[in-house]
């Protein structure tokens, strides 16, 4: 491509030459001329070898710079150790933030090119910095490269100049910058001057291609890069060399070691006070040793970047801060300083424990004059010996500093080629609806299958996955409103509602931490089954409390906290006492990683600025203050037999770290490759099998061997994963939880985790009644499970009794999607089961919602996405809403039967009324269909299509007006701006309501449009209409993939214009069409009929049919005005409910629902829409918890008459 030189550069040089001039002349002035021409060719064409500039010309140029040679032979004169300490500088100062320093030292030495430096000063026009930065590399006349880089720069700033009519400083550009090429030819400067008289220089044809200045910077930086590549003065200049963090620290700390061994009588706490002397223990030297107190290491307290952390056993991995010189971590945790102190980077503590050799654990020599020493360096992973050249004790061996004798273990092998990628679980079993955005989840440490989640609401709820049961759920609220502080009152006078950060199980199971954004944590106290008892609400902290994690001080439970006051504290778990407050950091306190080594106790802390910091439980101060990779936010979390520690977090500028701590050194080990930028949020990572790491990431989960920095592999869980989904897995690493999109939790399984559920399920319908404390183990899982396996039958001896994963409630449901490899083979199919009809009002709870205007039939129904309200349509084109109030009685403010909500109007009165036009709304076809934020709903009645504001009810746009009507609406997935709106003369179009312009128009339907249906993990529409036909069409280019005709069972005819509603299964990938004949499960793109149920004759025609929240029930409504409940999966009815359960006794007067709809976070909750203008919502009783049970694989039960086809798809 060529930019804007290229035009008006080629034809100046383009020029025959003098025939005044001598042979020798015209000689020089091609080879000018060919040297110039460079400055033409485009970027594609290779380049030439290199070609001097002739020398008569080389003056005009530049006669400042040295020749190649003399570089040449400048730069070896400089060793290549010397260009290394260049390099550990220039981290430094970048550790340091001496931006400008680091720029200044890579131009002064030349060794690195910041290319991206560079680039940011091209973009922002800095062009006098731009040439000083480049004259540390290269200088005009260097070679054709160079000259070319220097041109398209000066070239660059003169346009600029004439663009902005700022002809003074055009002429000073050309005087002084460009007039140097003059030489090369003198036309080419008359031309460049006559630039200044045109009014705009893109009146010249050659600029006439000439974009803005932001574009035409772009192509010039495009070009300047590629030719800085391919000059040879930039080769081994371009890519800064690998370094370990604060590597110049390290080599600094390794120094005042063996300074500190050479010693004649080296002490146990020497006080480093300056690096301008050698260190020397005598007492009357300035960098000698001192009496054994708090110090504050020269070094490190100025420098808050130490060089790396020695090992804690196989545990430990940070360096001590402060106190006497211990020989390994182990020894700031075994004798702390005895006075508070403010905390330090990387002064040594003291370790003067007599037992503490056996913590060491390092290989020892037989004793002689000349003891061999490990000694670990930071090049190495490996213990290298070295000879000491005096022999040393016992007792002065144990007593040697840390920085002074940094201790090796023998290597340890992690590798197990027992695994494979197989062991991973990736098999999508099931599909959990949580209602809000799940933000934390943890799985029961001896209970396989419990798993425990927190929501952005508030919401904590406990599952079953055996029989995907909601054993237990509590909302977000305060116990003692009263006893709390005045600043938490306020705030939830202000908004009663709060985020949970963090959920977490004790260690045996018996208790678990729920951590809110608001002050307060709760602690429950679990008895198994459904049994949650309060024990302990405290208000930790003052905003938001970002974790929670147990621990064991002093042999007892503890709770240990941090919050947004920058400070971490430890509860007890029994009292709620607090036992200590550690503070130090500069920002919010992001995480806690509590850990121990044999009976030593410690915890590890991140901040939001990227801080890392170590204590011990004594109120002393923090032992260690590191920076976390690229300074993000950080979590710590170490493998599970506590050998090897991993880090995982994400900066403010949206990149993300995955890497292991090198225990030895407190240097990052390895940096795992494959982590993306993102804009918002955190990458959240979890450990598994000591070999296997996952994190969540681009809206899909990323694994990797521990052992192996390059990606593993990846699963999208069959998608609709969060762009950064939470990742949970159980202990035995046979089950993984993943958060969605759309508030819910895919539960992903390997072939142990699928043989569990099958187990669990299977006993779950054989043995209803389980005892409490009973425990089913999981099956055997091959090397990684045996030891762990080994240790929960061991503990149950000793924990308070516990719910089995067994189902309580002898629900023998199947799992949640369709698959039908999780179907357990082993139910008895012949046992009896009968059909729960729901007769009586006192069976289920019901509520018909206050309506005081004038009732028409409810045409369309619909829950708002919170679930705190139902919008009605009416037959008169009259909207309705019915919002709930959040109370003491209803602390989530959502939409329930058993308190009455209100029928909500603006102060103003008005109604949210359609456009009608000069049609009978009774005749038109309503239809609507509300944003996902709640704020506005698209609805029409025969009429225009109106856009409504849901908090005012005004009507903030009409469009489209009839004929044709719209039949069908429905918001694009992805952009709230592009609807799809069926149309009564069968059409489709596809319109963008931004630009008011139909996009497209679909066509291949032969009657009116009753339902559309987007799939965002296939992209596709799909299309149903009153002719019985589905369609699909792709959302990429909305050209039809398919079609097929619903099968009409034998013996049933459909009226004429029957309407057709589509659904899609949570999945995106299975939906249900629903016909007033059936009900049909199909398999999208293709239209595959799965599955299709009939109903019996006398329930009537099917009015409306929905799936729960959760996808794994159907609520079907009748005309005779039963709803009857369907198993999604298999689609057999398991709960009927009559009408006489919920419609008072009225002979006269036929009412039936004509529509419904289902709670969208409460799966066991739905809404009937009925003919006398009614609105009932309905919920089974509390005692029950559920409709009904499910019916054997062989038992279709006394309510379905017929399956027409039950097409049972083989595994896929």
């Amino acid at each position: 491509m060529y930019t804007t030189s290229n035009y008006f550069v080629c034809s100046y040089f383009c020029l025959s030459l003098s025939s005044s001039q001598s042979v020798e002349e015209q000689e020089v002035e091609r080879e000018t001329t060919n040297t110039l021409l460079l400055l033409c060719v485009p970027l594609s064409l290779s380049l030439s070898p290199e070609r001097k500039v002739p020398k008569p010309y080389r003056s005009g140029l530049n006669t400042h710079k040295a020749s190649d040679k003399d570089l040449l032979i400048s730069s070896c004169q400089m060793s290549s150790l010397s260009r290394e300490l260049v390099f550990l500088i220039l981290q430094f100062l970048d550790e340091e933030k001496f931006k400008d320093a680091v720029h200044k030292l890579e131009q002064e030495s030349g060794f690195y090119f910041n290319m991206r430096h560079f680039e940011e000063m091209v973009t922002n026009g800095e062009w006098d910095e731009v040439e000083k930065y480049l004259s540390g590399f290269t200088k005009v006349d260097d070679n054709r490269y160079s000259m070319k880089i220097f041109f398209e720069i000066r070239k660059q700033k003169y346009l600029e100049a004439l663009d902005k009519k700022d002809r003074a400083k055009a002429v000073d550009i050309l005087v002084k910058d460009l007039k140097v090429f003059s030489a090369f030819n003198e036309d080419l400067f008359k031309e460049i001057t006559q630039l200044l008289t045109l009014e705009n220089f893109r009146d010249n044809e050659q600029l006439s291609k000439y974009g803005d200045t932001k574009s035409a910077r772009g192509v010039m930086l495009a070009e300047l890069k590629k030719l800085i590549e391919a000059n040879p003065l930039f080769r081994d200049k371009l890519n800064f060399p690998t370094l370990r963090n604060s590597r110049l620290r390290t080599l600094i700390n390794q120094s005042l070691n063996w300074q500190h061994q050479l010693c004649k009588n080296p002490k146990p706490n020497p006080d480093i006070k300056t690096l301008f002397i050698d260190h020397s223990c005598g007492q009357s030297q300035p960098n000698g040793a001192r009496a054994p107190s708090p110090v504050t290491n020269a070094l490190m307290g100025g420098l808050p970047k130490p060089a790396g952390f020695p090992p804690l056993g196989a545990h430990g991995p940070f360096q001590p801060a402060q106190g006497p010189l211990p020989t390994s971590l182990t020894g700031w945790m075994s004798n702390p300083a005895p006075v508070a102190h403010a905390s330090a980077s990387a002064g040594p503590i003291g370790f003067n424990s007599s037992n503490n050799a056996a913590l060491l654990k390092r290989p020892r020599t037989p004793p002689s004059n000349s003891a061999a020493i490990d000694y670990q360096t930071a090049d190495s992973e490996h213990v290298l010996k070295r000879s000491r050249p005096f022999g040393l004790s016992d007792d002065q061996v144990n007593n040697l500093p840390v920085n002074i004798l940094p201790v090796g273990y023998t290597s340890q092998n992690h590798g197990q080629s027992s695994f494979s990628t197989d062991d991973l679980p990736k098999a999508v079993v099931m599909t959990l609806s949580q209602g809000s955005a799940v933000k934390s989840m943890d799985f029961h440490p001896l209970q396989q299958i419990l798993l425990l989640v927190g929501t952005a609401t508030g919401d904590v709820i406990l599952w079953e996955l055996g029989t995907r049961e909601k054993l237990a759920q509590r909302n977000f609220k305060v116990w003692e409103l009263k006893s709390c502080s005045m600043p938490l009152q306020a705030s939830l006078a202000n908004d009663y509602t709060a985020s949970v950060n963090r959920v977490i199980w004790s260690p045996d199971g018996t208790l678990f931490g729920v951590a809110y954004s608001k002050h307060i944590i709760h602690l429950y106290a679990y008895h198994g089954g459904d049994n949650l008892q309060d024990k302990l609400e405290i208000e930790a902290h003052v905003g938001s409390v970002n974790d929670i994690a147990f621990c064991f001080p002093n042999k007892q439970l503890c709770i240990v906290t941090c919050g947004e006051d920058r400070l971490i504290k430890v509860w007890d778990a029994n009292t709620g006492a607090k036992q200590y407050a550690f503070e130090g950091h500069e920002a919010a306190v992001y995480s806690v990683c509590p850990h121990y080594k044999e009976n030593i106790q410690f915890i590890f802390s991140t901040a939001t600025d990227g801080k890392i910091k170590a204590w011990l439980y004594d109120n002393v101060g923090s032992r260690v203050d590191y920076d976390a990779p690229g300074h993000s936010s950080t979590a710590l979390a170490y493998s599970a037999d506590g050998t090897r520690l991993f880090s995982c977090g994400t900066n403010k500028e949206g990149d993300s770290y995955i890497v292991e701590w090198n225990e030895s050194e407190g240097a990052v080990k390895r940096t795992y490759i494959g982590l993306g930028k993102r804009s918002v949020g955190v990458v959240q990572f979890d450990t598994t099998k000591n070999r296997f790491l996952a994190a969540g990431d681009e809206n899909m989960v990323k694994f990797w061997d521990m052992d192996s920095v390059n990606l593993l592999t990846t699963t999208d869980a069959e998608g609709g994963l969060q762009a950064s989904p939470c990742v949970r897995f159980n202990k035995e690493g046979i089950l993984l939880a993943v958060s969605t999109n759309d508030n819910g939790i895919k539960i992903l399984a390997n072939t142990d985790g699928i043989r569990l559920l099958r187990t669990v399920e299977s006993r779950s319908f054989d043995s209803p009644k389980i005892g409490a404390g009973a425990m089913v183990k999981p099956p055997s899982m091959g090397t990684f499970g045996a030891s762990n396996a080994t240790v929960a039958a061991n503990l149950v001896d000793r924990v308070a009794p516990m719910a089995s994963m067994v189902a309580l409630n002898g629900d023998n449901r199947n799992l949640p999607d369709v698959k039908p490899r999780i179907t357990d083979e082993s139910i008895d199919k012949s046992r009896a089961w009968k059909l729960i009809e729901i007769n009586e009002p006192s069976q289920c709870r019901s509520l018909r919602l206050p309506d005081n205007i004038s009732a028409m039939r409810v045409s369309r129904l619909i829950y708002t996405n919170s679930g705190v309200a139902i919008l009605a349509l009416a037959a008169n084109a009259v909207h309705k809403l019915w919002k709930w109030q959040r109370n003491e009685r209803n602390t989530s403010g959502k939409a329930t039967a058993s308190i009455a909500p209100q029928l909500w109007q603006p102060t103003s009165g008005i109604l949210m009324t359609n456009d009608i036009s000069d049609r009978n709304p009774e005749d038109a076809v309503p239809c609507f269909a509300l944003s996902k934020n709640d704020s506005y709903v698209m609805s029409a009645s025969g009429g225009k299509i109106s856009l409504f504001n849901m908090m005012t009810f005004k009507t903030m746009t009409t469009f489209m007006p009839p004929p044709p009507a719209a039949s069908f609406l429905a918001f694009h997935p992805q952009d709230n701006n592009i609807i799809a709106i069926g149309m009564e003369d069968s059409s489709i179009q596809i319109y963008n309501v931004r630009v008011d312009e139909v996009k497209t128009k679909l066509k291949g339907h032969h009657k009116r449009i009753t339902g559309l249906a987007f799939s965002n993990v296939l992209n596709v529409l799909i299309s149903s209409g009153a002719d019985s036909q589905l369609c699909v069409w792709s959302t990429d280019g909305w050209e039809k993939q398919t079609s097929r005709q619903l099968q009409i069972p034998a013996g049933r005819a459909a009226a004429p214009l029957a309407d057709t509603r589509v659904q899609f299964h949570q999945d995106q990938t299975h939906l249900i069409a629903v016909h007033e004949t059936q009900i049909a499960i199909y398999e999208a793109p293709k239209l595959e009929c799965l599955k299709q149920w009939v109903p019996r004759e006398a329930s009537g025609p099917i009015t409306h049919a929905t799936y729960s929240c959760d996808s794994q029930s159907i609520y079907v409504s009748f005309e005779d005005g039963s709803v009857g409940v369907l198993t999604a999966t298999s689609l057999r009815l398991r709960c009927r409910i009559n009408p006489a359960s919920y419609l008072p006794a009225n002979p006269s007067l036929r009412v039936y629902p004509l529509v419904i709809a289902a709670h969208p976070s409460e799966p066991t909750q739905f809404a009937l829409g009925l003919t006398d203008g009614g609105v009932y919502i309905l919920e089974p009783l509390e005692s029950e918890g559920k409709w009904g049970t499910l019916p054997p694989e062989n038992n279709a039960g006394p309510s379905t008459a017929s399956v027409a086809a039950n097409l049972d798809q083989p595994q896929r």
